[in-house]
Formats: C-alpha cells, structure tokens, sequence
C-alpha cells in the first residue's frame, strides 16, 4: 500500500508492505514541489506551480504502477485547505490515478504523530511532537501512539519565507518581525502545553531535519537541536544575508528559500513551550497515513476510539444514542441511493455523530456496522 503526501512545500510518497501485522517500507520519493508558493489571492493555483505539481504526481502514478500498490491513500494539507481551485484537484486526482482528501489541521497533527510514534522508541511521561509545514505548523502531545492534544497553527516555513524574507534577502528586523509573528501564533497554545508537559521533544519536518544537520555543523551537538545551536543558525543566517549566501553545511540549495522561516517559527516554539532540546524522527505524515490504514484494514481505526473517547468524557447517554443512531441509520438506507451517498465512510460518520462511551462498545446494538 502506498501513502501521498501533498504539503505546502513538498510532496512526498511512501510504499509499505503489510508483514506480520506491521509495515515494511518498500520506496520513498520527495519532490520539492512549493505548491504553496503558487496559491494567490483568488485562492487558485497559478499555471506554472499547477503544471509542476501536475507533472510530479504523474511520475508518483508511474511508480505506483510499477510497484503494484493495491491501495493508495492521498491527502492534502494546508494550501488545499486554503484553495478553491477545484478543477486543479481534479487534474491532480488524473495525474495520480486515485482520490485526494483534503484534511482538516487536526487530522494531520494526528496523522504526524502516529507516523512520529512508530519510528520513535517508546517514553515514559509522554513526547511532544512538533511539524513545521509548508504553510502550517502542527504540535502534538501524546502517550504511546495515542494523542493527547492537537493543535495546528496557520504559519509554516514557505508562508513565513515569502512574507519576511522576499527574494532571499535576511536582515535582523525580518528576522525580528518574523519571530514575532511566530510568537503571537504561539501565544494562546503555549501556557496550556507546558502545563500538560512531556519527557521528550521530537521532531519531523524538513525544516527540523535540515535545522539538526546544521545545529550539528555549527555546534558539534549530534543532530540534537538544542537552543544555543539554534541561535547559533539565526546568526548565522543573518551575517550571510541571503539565503543564497549561507555556506551552511547540510542546507541543500531546494532547502535554502524556505530555511529562514521555518528557523524562525522554531525558535519560537522553543521558547513558546519551553523546549530545551528536540531530536529529528524520521516517520511524518505519510508513514502515519500507512499505520492508520493498517489499523482500518485490522478494524482497529483510531478514529473509532478517538470519537469513544470523547463519548466516555462527556458522559453521553448510551440508550439515548442507540436510539438516535438507529433512527439516523434508517434515514441513511433510505436515501443513500437517491443522494448518491455511496463513499465508504458516508455510513460511519454518521454513526461518530451519535457514539457510544467507550465501555460500551463490545455491545453491539441494531443498525451498527
């Protein structure tokens, strides 16, 4: 099975192997597409950036085919999100040969940090991880390889870049005016987090990967991201002036527009959460999206324990929603055919909409799928 990844800044494909009741990575591909770059004020993909994106899912089409994945999950994140650009989703489902969905800010950060979890060892006292996007910015709280809290905020590496550093160059007031904007995003989030706490901080983007690579350059801390080595990049980053300029190890030239930003936003979410130091973990959003798929295919779907979860915390009224479920589910049969409500997950959305406490779920109850 295969997962894509259509961000902000990059696309990205992962093809697994169901073995033994994991998954087995087969192939990976990024291209650095920027397909955030392309979206303007009428919320619609301009034709270069469309035909750039175009012609890179097509070559993902081709290696799908070659290495016969029978299943193939896509999604869109924050720019899709933004866009109206229905007839460019449309040529992107043509070009890759199968549906996109386009998912909220939640459902990504909860995506990430199932893929985050199961390339990280186990941790007593909960990991915080942090993804810095393309166009947004997601922080997750969890336990194990289940999220405890979600946030996504609307600021990532590529949307900072254009806004405070136009054409490459760096000052100290963009740098400034860039950390600022960060940290007014941050502000309403970072009290709560750091009351819940953790015992780790990882993270998974390409901004935290490259930003290791070069902390480690720069400081000699071993790929670990700590605050002195970023301070150390921001100086750096300022004394070149442009991003053309940097003469920074492990910062590649696809890398280099959009580098700025995303340090910005992370040195604010070190401060923000009060982040001492933060290691680079290799599964994202795209290997999260092959472990989620397992889970429906073993009916272990993490969103059906997400919505039991909810129930059992709000005390909802099990016979109550029996009732209600039933009724709806009825009404659902009736007209699924006359509405064309025939996508797979129609019927059990409207069974999240009236679930059960999660001590309930082994009785099962008529009309339940």
């Amino acid at each position: 099975m295969a997962a894509v990844d259509l961000g902000s800044n990059s696309f990205h494909m992962v093809v697994g192997r169901i073995e033994h009741g994991g998954v087995t990575l087969l192939d990976r591909i990024r291209e650095m597409v920027r397909l955030g770059e392309g979206l303007n004020s009428d919320g619609c993909i301009d034709a270069d950036v469309a035909e750039r994106a175009l012609a890179c899912l097509s070559r993902f089409a081709e290696r799908l085919t070659s290495l016969e994945a029978s299943s193939v999950r896509a999604v869109g994140t924050n720019t899709l999100r933004r866009s109206r650009d229905g007839a460019f989703l449309q040529r992107a489902e043509a070009a890759l040969g199968c549906s996109i969905e386009v998912i909220s800010g939640v459902e990504e950060a909860r995506l990430v940090y199932l893929g985050a979890a199961h390339s990280l060892p186990q941790v007593e006292g909960g990991r915080l991880v942090v993804d810095i996007g393309g166009g947004s910015t997601e922080l997750i709280i969890g336990e194990g390889l289940q999220p405890t809290r979600l946030e996504s905020l609307y600021m990532g590496c590529v949307s900072t870049s254009q806004r405070f550093f136009p054409e490459g160059r760096i000052t100290r007031e963009a740098f400034d005016a860039a950390r600022m904007a960060a940290r007014q995003e941050l502000e309403p989030v970072g009290p709560v987090y750091r009351r819940v706490g953790w015992a780790e901080a990882a993270g998974t983007s390409g901004t935290i990967r490259a930003a290791a690579r070069v902390v480690a350059d720069l400081n000699g801390d071993d790929g670990v991201i700590t605050r002195d080595g970023l301070a150390a990049v921001e100086r750096a980053l300022i004394d070149a002036g442009d991003v053309r300029n940097h003469g920074l190890t492990g910062l590649g030239p696809q890398r280099s527009p959009v580098f700025p930003g995303g340090i910005a936003i992370l040195i604010e979410v070190f401060d923000a959460l009060g982040v001492d130091a933060m290691t680079a973990a290799d599964g994202a959003l795209r290997e999260g999206l092959l472990y989620d798929h397992l889970g429906r295919l073993s009916s272990e779907d993490a969103r059906d324990r997400s919505v039991q979860a909810i129930a059992t915390r709000l005390d909802v009224d099990e016979d109550q929603a029996a009732r209600v479920r039933a009724t709806a589910e009825r009404l659902f049969d009736e007209l699924a055919g006359h509405w064309d409500l025939q996508a797979t997950d129609a019927r059990r959305l409207l069974a999240w909409a009236t679930p059960r406490p999660a001590s309930c779920t082994s009785a099962a109850h008529p009309g339940s799928e």
